[in-house]
C-alpha cells in the first residue's frame, strides 16, 4: 500500500504525533507540516497546501487543517481533489473541544480568547509580538476591548501549559478558564480520515 501523505499545520506537531503513536505505526505516514505562521496569514494557507500536494497525485492525502480563516477557500480547492478530506469545522478550537462543547462554550461568553497547549506556550511569539503589542503595548485594550475570558483548551493538561496560559490570560488582563480536551475529537478526525484514504487507495 502507497504511504499516505498528510499535509498539516505546524500547531499540530505533537498533538498529530501523539495520535499516530497511538495509532501504532507512525513511520507507516508521511507527514509534511506547513508554518504556524500561516494562521496570521490565512490567504495563503491553501497555495501552501497546493504545494505541499504538488506530485502526490497517486497518494493517499489527508489535510490536518480545519477551514482556519480560509473562508471557505479551503474547502473550494479540496473539491478539485476528490478523496482528500481535511479536519472538520472552522478552527483547531473546534475539533479540539469538539463542535458541540465548543459551541456551549462560544454561547456562554461570545468575548473569548482561545488557546490551545501550542498557542499557549507560543503566545508572545504568535499572539503578543504578533499583534505588534511587544512595541505597542498601550493597544492591548482597544485590540482586546470585546473580550472577557481566556479559555485554554488544553490537550496534555500539564502544569507547564496551565501556567503558560495563566499568564497569557493575565497579560491580556482577562478571566482564565482551563478546559481540558484530550486529543478526543481531533483524534478521531484523524483516525477517520487515514481509514478513508486506506479505502481509496
Amino acid at each position: 500500500m502507497t504511504r499516505p501523505l498528510v499535509v498539516a499545520c505546524g500547531a499540530l506537531v505533537a498533538e498529530l504525533r501523539a495520535v499516530l503513536g497511538q495509532l501504532g505505526s507512525p513511520e507507516d505516514v508521511e507527514v509534511v507540516y506547513l508554518p504556524a505562521s500561516l494562521h496570521n496569514r490565512p490567504d495563503r494557507i491553501v497555495p501552501a497546501v497546493e504545494q505541499a500536494l504538488a506530485g502526490a497525485a497517486d497518494r493517499p492525502v489527508f489535510v490536518a487543517y480545519a477551514d482556519c480563516g480560509t473562508g471557505g477557500a479551503l474547502d473550494r480547492f479540496l473539491d478539485a481533489h476528490p478523496g482528500v478530506d481535511r479536519l472538520p469545522g472552522a478552527h483547531c478550537y473546534e475539533f479540539f473541544a469538539g463542535a458541540g462543547a465548543f459551541a456551549a462554550l462560544h454561547e456562554q461568553e461570545p468575548g473569548t480568547f482561545y488557546l490551545t497547549d501550542f498557542l499557549a506556550k507560543h503566545f508572545v511569539a504568535l499572539v503578543w509580538q504578533g499583534l505588534g503589542l511587544h512595541r505597542h503595548p498601550e493597544l492591548r485594550d482597544t485590540y482586546f476591548a470585546n473580550y472577557r475570558r481566556v479559555v485554554l483548551l488544553s490537550q496534555t493538561g500539564g502544569e507547564e501549559i496551565l501556567r503558560a496560559g495563566r499568564a497569557a490570560a493575565a497579560t491580556l488582563g482577562l478571566s482564565f478558564q482551563y478546559v481540558r480536551t484530550g486529543f478526543g475529537p481531533f483524534g478521531d478526525a484523524v483516525r477517520v480520515g487515514l481509514r478513508r484514504q486506506e479505502n481509496h487507495d
